[in-house]
């Protein structure tokens, strides 16, 4: 395995962890999805720049665009929620109500 691939690899792990583990507040599962898609939006432009796959080489891009969209739509929701219920807590929120 090389040092890379480590990288990326233990950086979209922590992030995957972080989320399963540290659900106290809705930015903090939002700070971990987003360095999970980062982690990945890396790990596949160096794979296109490695293979010189030029065809594969929008995929990134792509993967960017969906990430910029659901950063901005959680931070929607965020404040959305900070403004019903008060508080960013995940513990809070009742997905039985609307």
């Amino acid at each position: 395995m090389t040092p890379a691939h480590f990288s990326f690899s233990s950086a979209f792990i922590l992030g995957l962890m972080g989320l399963a583990f540290h659900r106290t507040h809705l930015l903090s599962a939002l700070l971990c999805l987003e360095g999970m898609m980062l982690s990945l939006f890396i790990a596949l432009a160096l794979w296109a720049l490695q293979f010189e796959a030029t065809g594969f080489s929008t995929a990134p891009m792509l993967l960017l665009a969906f990430s910029a969209r659901e950063a901005s739509t959680g931070l929607a929701l965020l404040v959305a929620t900070v403004r019903t219920h008060g508080t960013n807590r995940l513990q809070s929120l009742n997905l039985l109500q609307c």
